[in-house]
């Protein structure tokens, strides 16, 4: 059977820039591009030309892409030609082969939102439309608020978007604008669309996530016979957010029966690396990566349960929808209180620990992670602590340093401008290469701003390892997360602390005590040494 193809429109340098909090730069944009081009999608639209200097720059400097690289803009506006319109005019001036211009199809918006006839925005839409197909750009139209319209006034909703296809416009993009739709909503009305003549192969879907539905949404339309599907990495968008294809993407190309109906550019090779690109966006707009994400999360293919991992390793299959490999994530058997000897094995094999199941040392690990997970410790998400845990029992874990002692003070004074400011300093004195190296560090910023006694203390801990210290030089602390696990006079304060290195890698590591400093230099301390054990391993 042929397949049929389908084309992956991403829309994240634009639509995804309207998330609360999210503003690329124009280095942060290319690399984003690159990736996506990497990746295998059929159009990046980059922005909106002449809408602010970021993305006017971005038109001037973007190098050629496997993709289709598409401006956004507008219909023209009334009283003036689309010819005389100078923001048609700027996206035009864009130069991009490929233009994608929004107007309404939604007879409400239209007379209340715009204050125009009827009549009068289908002359705009088709006008539009047409000066593009006359200057040689393939046109594209987003038919904005199209099933809320469709649903008050289904003829009207229907004209807009045929008076598009007359013009020329290669794609009209059916748009869930609010995100209040339901997927039975847009399989009715996508059905009902192709009924009135409108061919599937010019349709396209944009679906936002305000019922937790633009992913069901996406499939519906597909399913119904749209071809073009829009959407951004990891969901990013106004509100709560587009469809999210990087899990569009995978559905697609590994679950049938899309898998077996349709193709796209997206080869498997490309695929493996989605888990990377999802992650480098979070990297640059300074966001932790959402572990539960479907595909791509890195507790997606996590198995905490005793019984379950035990069938994960007779069996993937047992509990796992695909290979974790396929898009580029790994499989993880978290070591916790629920844990079992084949889960505990398993896990000490994969750190190249080779350890037999009758090894009297099971039994203590098993119940040391046990004793403490009762007073706070939780291993299943620090599994770098749990692997230093298990190596200094199996008496595999190399002496690198020893901290002598550690001294943190934090002072409220004020400044030369007589406004209050905090200055944490802390000392830390370790031996290593056999002689003892006191370090000490301030909690201050490059711009004059206390950044707390935690940060002196891991400035001062990794100022001065001795022979070590090129192996730590690139640890950056990328989360730091506090939890009190018990209440009143006896609380413990448990802190799990995220680290990357240079190549990305990252790991956690845990600390508890009932100091939130102390349960942090554990934390740290642990951070170090898993990367020393690693590199030098």
């Amino acid at each position: 059977m042929q397949k049929e193809r389908l084309f992956i429109y991403d829309t994240t340098l634009r639509d995804g820039q309207q998330t609360h909090g999210v503003q690329f730069s124009l280095n942060e944009k290319l690399s984003v591009i690159r990736s996506l081009d990497n990746l295998g999608v059929d159009y990046i639209e980059g922005g909106w030309p002449g809408a602010n200097p970021v993305d006017s720059e971005l038109f001037e400097r973007i190098e050629k892409t496997k993709a289709n690289f598409t401006a956004f803009g507008m219909t023209k506006r009334s009283g003036r030609s689309a010819e005389n319109d100078e923001i048609l005019s700027s996206v035009l001036n864009s130069g991009t082969s490929s233009v994608c211009l929004v107007g309404k199809s939604h007879d409400f918006h239209v007379e209340k939102a715009l204050g125009i006839s009827l009549d009068e925005n289908l002359i705009n839409i088709s006008s539009s439309i047409s000066h593009l197909v006359n200057n040689k750009r393939e046109a594209i139209f987003d038919a904005e608020h199209f099933f809320d319209g469709f649903k008050d006034n289904s003829s009207y909703a229907i004209q807009t978007i045929k008076s598009a296809l007359d013009a020329g416009a290669r794609w009209v993009v059916l748009c869930d604008t609010n995100g209040g739709c339901l997927p039975n909503d847009i399989r009715k009305i996508v059905d009902e669309v192709i009924r009135q003549g409108i061919s599937g192969d010019r349709l396209g879907i944009h679906a936002h996530n305000d019922t937790e539905n633009a992913v069901a949404n996406t499939l519906a339309a597909i399913d119904s016979g749209v071809r073009q599907i829009q959407g951004t990495l990891n969901g990013l968008g106004e509100r709560c957010g587009n469809a999210n294809l990087t899990s569009i993407i995978p559905t697609l190309l590994l679950k049938k029966p899309y898998k077996d109906q349709f193709e796209t550019n997206i080869s498997m090779s490309s695929l493996s690396g989605l888990t990377r690109v999802s992650r480098q966006l979070d990297d640059i707009i300074n966001r932790i990566p959402l572990r539960q994400a479907p595909y791509v999360g890195a507790s997606a293919f996590a198995h905490k349960a005793g019984l379950h991992a035990s069938a994960i390793i007779k069996d993937p299959t047992t509990y796992e929808h695909i290979e974790p490999s396929l898009i580029g994530n790994t499989r993880v058997i978290p070591v916790s209180n629920q844990a079992g000897q084949s889960n505990l094995i398993r896990r000490l094999n994969e750190a190249g620990l080779n350890v037999k199941k009758q090894d009297p040392a099971i039994g203590r690990i098993l119940e040391i992670v046990k004793e403490r997970e009762a007073i706070g410790y939780s291993f299943d998400t620090a599994q770098a602590s749990f692997e230093l845990l298990a190596r200094r029992e199996l008496g595999a874990l190399p002496p690198f340093f020893e901290v002598k002692r550690y001294r943190v003070t934090v002072e409220r004074r004020k400044n030369k401008y007589n406004k209050l400011v905090s200055l944490s300093e802390a000392v830390v004195v370790v031996k290593v290469d056999g002689e003892k190296k006191l370090s000490a560090s301030e909690s201050m910023d490059e711009i004059g701003s206390d950044r707390g006694p935690v940060n002196a203390l891991s400035k001062a801990l990794t100022k001065d390892l001795g022979s070590y210290q090129n192996l730590i030089d690139d640890i950056k602390l990328v989360d730091f997360k506090v939890r009190i696990t018990q209440g009143g006079t006896e609380a413990m304060t448990r802190v799990v602390i995220d680290s990357e290195d240079k190549n990305g890698v990252r790991w956690s590591t845990v600390g508890v005590s009932p100091n939130i400093v102390d349960a942090s230099f554990e934390a740290l301390l642990d951070a170090i040494n898993w990367k020393l054990v690693r590199d030098t391993s």
